[in-house]
């Protein structure tokens, strides 16, 4: 429970500076104009932003209840791993 925490708060984080570099694209567009190197290089970083949380949401992956388990009781006889 304490990684869903964890994460949950890494998004609303993530969220937020996506929010910001928004911000700071339309004011850094504002006051070069539109084609200047310095709009494009605040929108890049916009976009890799948004990447970023596109990312994470599609790499999350749910984990089983014996994942679970095992991370709880790793010394569980259902939880060793043999290498053969």
């Amino acid at each position: 429970m304490v990684n869903t925490l964890s994460e949950q708060n890494l998004a609303k984080t993530l969220e937020q500076a996506i929010v910001e570099a928004i911000a700071e694209a339309r004011e850094a567009c504002d006051l070069n104009g539109s084609n200047s190197s310095a709009c494009a290089v605040a929108w890049d970083i916009v976009e890799e932003l948004q990447a970023e949380k596109s990312h994470r949401l599609h790499s999350t992956k749910t984990r089983t209840y014996l994942e679970n388990y095992c991370q709880e009781h790793p010394e569980a006889d259902e939880c060793r791993i043999y290498d053969l």
